[in-house]
């Protein structure tokens, strides 16, 4: 039997995390008795947090707004956590907490299954920590270019670093003067839950193939109905939640989110089935 056997989410809000749902089902069909919880925790109180965890405790998931500071209280980081300087899962060891991000093969393992394969043409609406997550997945299925629009087009200048350290040229665009957008066949939509699109959203929606919305919450968002509207397909961040928590599984039985589990296609239809019923 693996020991310890505590794990949590933690962040601010957290009651809306469906986490408690997707990691009880996967350790229900592995056979684990592990418990995890949610827990409310502040980036100002995540290191006290942080200390009070005794031996009893596995790992941790988490969410906003603390993958930023629980990237620089890691004793170790993988390379999706080094190169976007976002943790959303620990792995706790005597050495410290081992610091992994999830998001990154979660989304790209989405976009798989979406049917989205090396994308010959990609774009990104928004340019804060989803739009990293979002450019080294593009990495991964081995898009050559990304377009990204964001509001302040200085704002993507860390994209492109982060672009050209993986292959990947990309270039800004600004919301306020799209003109006729080149044809994509996948947009990720990394703007911030609740935002309105606007109008002028809309030949970005006639041009953008396949919509992404990293949220998941009061679907389908202003974004997501005007791809509706233009005749193409959405779908919300559901997928990636699914597949991110998939990779953290792996990372608390194994220590490995590169090594897959033991019956994981069960395990992975058991999670399917508590996040529909979540």
């Amino acid at each position: 039997m693996l020991t310890p056997a505590r794990l949590a989410v933690w962040g601010d809000p957290i009651d809306h995390s469906r986490s408690p749902a997707l990691h009880a089902a996967a350790y229900r069909e592995l056979g684990l008795p592990w418990e995890y919880g949610r827990q409310r925790v502040t980036e100002a109180g995540f290191p006290a947090a942080l200390e009070n965890l005794d031996a009893t405790w596995r790992g941790l998931s988490l969410t906003m707004p603390l993958k930023n500071v629980a990237a620089t209280s890691a004793a170790s980081l993988d390379d999706a956590a080094l190169r976007t300087g976002a943790v959303n899962t620990y792995l706790l060891t005597d050495d410290g907490p081992r610091g992994f991000n999830t998001d990154v093969g979660g989304l790209a393992r989405a976009l798989r299954e979406a049917g989205v394969t090396r994308p010959r043409a990609a774009r990104i609406l928004g340019a804060g920590a989803t739009a990293t997550s979002a450019v080294l997945s593009l990495a991964e299925l081995g898009a050559p270019g990304v377009e990204v629009v964001a509001r302040r087009p200085e704002a993507v200048e860390p994209l492109r670093a982060l672009g050209a350290s993986v292959g990947v040229e990309v270039v800004p665009s600004a919301f306020d003067a799209p003109g006729t957008p080149d044809p994509v066949a996948v947009t990720i939509g990394a703007l911030p839950g609740g935002v309105d699109a606007g109008a002028g959203i809309r030949p970005y929606a006639e041009n953008g193939g396949l919509l992404v919305d990293v949220v998941y919450g009061n679907w389908p968002t202003s974004l997501a109905e005007q791809w509706l509207a233009a005749g193409n397909a959405a779908i919300n961040g559901l997928p990636m939640l699914l597949h991110q928590a998939l990779l953290q599984v792996r990372v608390f039985v194994g220590g490995d989110p590169a090594v897959p589990l033991e019956r994981e296609d069960a395990v992975l239809a058991a999670m399917r089935v508590a996040l529909v019923g979540g």
